[in-house]
């Protein structure tokens, strides 16, 4: 549901991570990577405070580093690119709602204490401030030796289950401590992601599937040294960890690794008939062995896409001294495996594995807010009369025209309180089909709302809804002529209000307030077939805004609009008249409808 531009001031907007593109980091950067590289240890900078991510936010970074062993590598250690780095995921933690940071392996060249001892360090600046991530073992972490039963090593010391205890995002350990788990809290659900050691044994594989067993409705997302070997390629112990682990665990939804080069992608099927997404990212064969580059993973769960970029903080920061040859040349990397979006219907991928519960029907008092005055649901078929709920007497009556018929569904918007809807079968020439009028003693006929009003509707369009013979019909609208009223402006035939999907699916109110003559227009976007929608038209007793799934629209008329007027004729659902005389009726389904004699905040909408 929409509410960034909600108008009304007692409501709070959600705020959503920040989208900048890479160039921006350039400037963004120039100054404070370099300035910050020279802060040590334990200053005030490195000890502040570190605002958690809005786990509540569909817009969330994952944040992944490859190998950086050549900046960790005997006599030849180098902290400040994977401080950079680090730096620039504390800097920009907000505007880039980062979630999380994982290392992919061969963190160090030898394996060797001092070189732990100096990536240990770098690695302070996130535990001082208590930043969620993980780090597993590549083959020169521990000298290539196999398995994860190895026994103690450097690598173990300095990054071992030891120092993630106490972590909020840390899950658990392998007895061998060269296996992790960590959650987040992301876009409202959680996320797991499995840091599994470069040879997993036996007992590895068994930890693994434990850890997914236990947590059987979570995406994740593992992440290990070695598994991508190229393009469409998997090493020999990669196609391993697919046979075994992978294949025939739904959850694993994306795959991350390092150790080969260059950048890669891959994408497999799994034994569930999804798509799984393998990704290679390391530049260790670039300048100053890769400069701690990072990729950033930017889900955006409104849009069902990740989009992958990879930057360089160290080098960015460096462009105010000025960049040398080689260092240009790292400033963008834009190639297909480096900077690129995944399309994922991410609702539709975890489906198999974490089912979204469908949302229960709600009770009709429940829908009775205070200004009530027509509440219609459709939870069986509609007879020759449909009750109004509100119990203000507004109920409905059958119209059949040229024959037609009115069908029923158990189809509805996700988010509707009740669990049904009408099928309206409009057709315009010949003129055929059937629609509800309110009853003639309604009170509904009478009100003109000048204190304000919201009328809410659902609505679902089929795949063959023609504009040649569907468009113009109304959802909700009220009866009587301008001219009949008075009101002789504009085309005096069109009704006093009207509800109304144009040629082009654009939801329209059209009406003519008391205070004009004149007819005010409120335009919404297309919107597509076979899916439902939520409109609400809201008039604080001043102004009209239409909202589609609590968004308003742009075309929303700033000039006064002071109630409806009336000529005390009924209101029709799923009909439209031109002139007095019905035109055009309803091609699609209708769902809740409800009239409330107040301006309504968004979060007192139907769909909230």
């Amino acid at each position: 549901m929409c509410t960034s531009h909600d108008h009304d001031p007692g409501e709070a907007p959600r705020a959503g991570a920040g989208r900048r593109g890479f160039l921006r980091a350039t400037a963004l950067l120039g100054a404070t990577a370099a300035a910050a590289g020279a802060l040590p240890a334990g200053t005030a900078e490195a000890a502040a405070p570190h605002r958690r991510p809005d786990q509540d936010s569909r817009r969330f970074t994952l944040a992944v580093m490859p190998d950086t062993q050549y900046l960790f590598d005997g006599p030849s250690i180098d902290s400040a690119p994977v401080e950079a780095s680090l730096r620039y995921l504390l800097e920009h933690g907000e505007e880039e709602n980062i979630v999380f940071l994982s290392h992919l392996g061969d963190l160090t060249q030898n394996g060797a204490r001092e070189e732990f001892a100096a990536i240990g360090e770098a690695f302070r600046l996130l535990d001082r401030r208590g930043v969620g991530y993980s780090v597993l073992a590549g083959n020169h972490d521990v000298r290539a030796s196999t398995t994860d039963q190895r026994g103690a090593t450097p690598y173990l010391d300095a990054f071992g289950p030891r120092r993630f205890e106490g972590r909020r995002t840390f899950g658990g350990a392998s007895p061998d401590g060269y296996n992790t788990f960590h959650r987040f809290t992301a876009g409202g659900r959680e996320w797991l992601v499995l840091a599994l050691d470069w040879r997993l044994s036996p007992q590895g594989h068994a930890w693994a599937k434990d850890v997914l067993a236990r947590h059987p409705r979570t995406p994740v997302i593992l992440t290990t040294h070695e598994l991508v070997a190229g393009d469409d390629t998997l090493s020999d112990y990669g196609q391993q960890l697919w046979d075994r682990l992978i294949e025939d665990h739904d959850q694993i939804f994306l795959t991350l690794n390092g150790h080969y080069w260059p950048a890669a992608r891959a994408v497999r099927q799994n034994a569930a008939g999804h798509d799984v997404h393998l990704h290679l990212t390391n530049y260790q064969n670039r300048y100053f062995g890769g400069a701690a580059m990072i990729r950033l993973y930017r889900f955006d769960l409104d849009r069902n896409v990740i989009d992958v970029e990879t930057v360089s903080p160290w080098v960015l920061g460096r462009t105010a001294r000025g960049l040398n040859e080689l260092e240009r040349q790292e400033t963008e990397l834009s190639g297909d495996a480096d900077r690129f979006s995944v399309k994922i219907d991410f609702e539709e991928r975890f489906s198999g594995f974490a089912p979204v519960p469908a949302r229960p029907a709600r009770p009709v008092p429940a829908m009775l807010v205070p200004g009530t005055v027509a509440y219609w649901r459709f939870e069986k078929p509609a007879g020759d009369t449909v009750r109004d709920l509100s119990g203000r007497g507004n109920d409905l009556s059958l119209v059949i025209v040229g024959g037609g018929t009115l069908g029923w569904s158990a189809d509805h918007h996700p988010d509707q309180p009740g669990h049904g809807s009408l099928e309206f079968r409009g057709f315009k020439s010949p003129l055929k089909g059937a629609y509800l009028r309110t009853v003639d003693e309604a009170p509904l006929n009478r009100a003109t709302f000048r204190d304000g009003y919201t009328i809410e509707a659902f609505y679902r369009l089929p795949a063959d809804w023609d504009p040649a013979h569907h468009a113009w019909s109304g959802l909700v609208s009220r009866t009587g002529t301008g001219g009949a009223a008075g009101k002789t402006a504009d085309d005096p035939d069109e009704p006093l209000a009207t509800l109304s999907l144009s040629d082009d699916r654009e939801p329209q109110w059209a009406m003519r307030p008391l205070n004009q003559q004149g007819i005010t227009t409120n335009w919404g976007q297309e919107t597509p077939l076979e899916t439902w929608w939520h409109l609400a038209v809201v008039n604080d007793g001043r102004h009209t805004t239409l909202y589609v799934e609590g968004c308003p629209v742009a075309r929303n008329p700033r000039a006064s609009a002071v109630g409806i007027t009336s000529a005390g004729l009924p209101w029709l659902l799923g009909g439209y008249e031109y002139g007095g005389r019905i035109d055009q009726i309803l091609h699609g389904r209708l769902g809740d409808v409800r009239i409330v004699a107040r301006a309504l905040p968004v979060t007192s909408f139907m769909n909230h």
